[in-house]
C-alpha cells in the first residue's frame, strides 16, 4: 500500500515537473517571437537577447521554424513566419469592435457621468454602433444604427482624422447638402487640421444645438482608423476646460480598445497625419 501510494507521489511530482518545464518553454517561444519583431536577426544576437545558449536559442528557434511562427533566412537571420500572419488574419476578421469596445466604454460613461459612443464609417457617413447613456438629465437624440454627417459630428470628424485634406471639400459640401448645419469651411478646416494634430475631435454644438462631444478614433492592427468613439454631454456641462481635460481620457480610452484589437504605436503606427489627397 505504502509502495503504491510512493509511485503515485512521485508520478504527480514528474507530472508536475513536466508542466512546469512546459510553461517555461512556452514562454521562452513567446519571447522568442517578440525579440524578432523589429525584423531578422542572428542566432547570436538572439541568444544575447534571449539569455540562453547558442544551442538551446537553436533548438528553440528551429521548433517555432517548423510551426511557421518562425522563417529562416541565411546570412540574415530569423524573422516572423507565415503563420502568424494567418493567424493575425483571424484574429482580425473574427474581432468584433462593439463587443471589445463595451468594457471600456462602459468604464469611460462611469468615469465621466456622460453618454458615451462608438461609431465606424459607413461610406460617407457615420454609423453609430452603441450608445452607453450617461448619469446626468442630459438628452442625446443619437440612437444605435443612426447615420450622421462625418463633418458636423464629433465623432465623424474623429473617423477622419487620416482623410487626405483634398477630400475635405466635398464630404464638407455634400454634408450640407443632406442637411447638415451650415458652416464656414475655412473655420472647420482650421479646426481640423489642429484636430488632425491632436489626435481628438470636438463637437462645438455644431450637429445639434447645446450638445458638445469629445471624439477620437480607434484603429486597429494596421493602424487605419477603424472606429471612434465620443463623450457627449449638455454644453452647461462641456466648457472649454472639461473638453480640454476630457480629451485626455477619451484619447485613453480608444488607445486600450485599439490595443485590444492589436494596434501597437510602435509596430502598427498611424498613417502620417495632414498628408494631401
Amino acid at each position: 500500500m505504502r509502495q503504491t501510494a510512493s509511485n503515485e507521489e512521485s508520478a504527480e511530482k514528474a507530472d508536475t515537473g513536466n508542466k512546469v518545464q512546459g510553461s517555461q518553454t512556452l514562454l521562452r517561444g513567446l519571447d522568442m517571437l517578440d525579440q524578432v519583431l523589429d525584423g531578422p536577426i542572428k542566432l547570436a544576437d538572439l541568444a544575447a537577447r534571449m539569455g540562453l545558449t547558442r544551442s538551446t536559442t537553436h533548438r528553440l528557434a528551429n521548433a517555432l521554424v517548423d510551426r511557421g511562427f518562425l522563417n529562416f533566412l541565411p546570412r540574415e537571420g530569423y524573422l516572423l513566419g507565415p503563420k502568424l500572419l494567418h493567424l493575425g488574419f483571424l484574429a482580425q476578421s473574427q474581432a468584433d469592435v462593439v463587443q471589445i469596445a463595451r468594457p471600456r466604454i462602459e468604464a469611460l460613461a462611469l468615469a465621466t457621468d456622460d453618454t458615451v459612443h462608438l461609431g465606424r464609417r459607413d461610406g460617407d457617413l457615420a454609423l453609430y454602433l452603441d450608445k452607453i447613456p450617461g448619469r446626468r438629465r442630459v438628452d442625446i437624440s443619437s440612437r444605435v444604427g443612426d447615420r450622421q454627417p462625418l463633418t458636423s459630428t464629433g465623432l465623424g470628424k474623429a473617423l477622419l482624422l487620416d482623410e487626405p485634406e483634398g477630400n475635405w471639400n466635398r464630404l464638407f459640401t455634400e454634408d450640407r447638402v443632406i442637411g447638415a448645419p451650415q458652416a464656414d469651411y475655412t473655420v472647420w478646416s482650421e479646426r481640423m487640421r489642429d484636430y488632425v494634430r491632436s489626435g481628438h475631435a470636438f463637437d462645438l454644438e455644431e450637429n445639434e444645438d447645446l450638445i458638445r462631444c469629445v471624439a477620437a478614433p480607434v484603429r486597429d492592427a494596421s493602424g487605419k482608423i477603424v472606429a471612434a468613439i465620443s463623450v457627449s454631454s449638455a454644453a452647461q456641462y462641456m466648457d472649454d476646460d472639461r473638453m480640454a481635460s476630457l480629451s485626455q481620457d477619451v484619447r485613453g480610452a480608444a488607445r486600450l480598445i485599439s490595443a485590444d484589437l492589436g494596434w501597437n504605436a510602435e509596430t502598427s503606427p498611424s498613417p502620417r497625419p495632414g498628408k494631401k489627397g
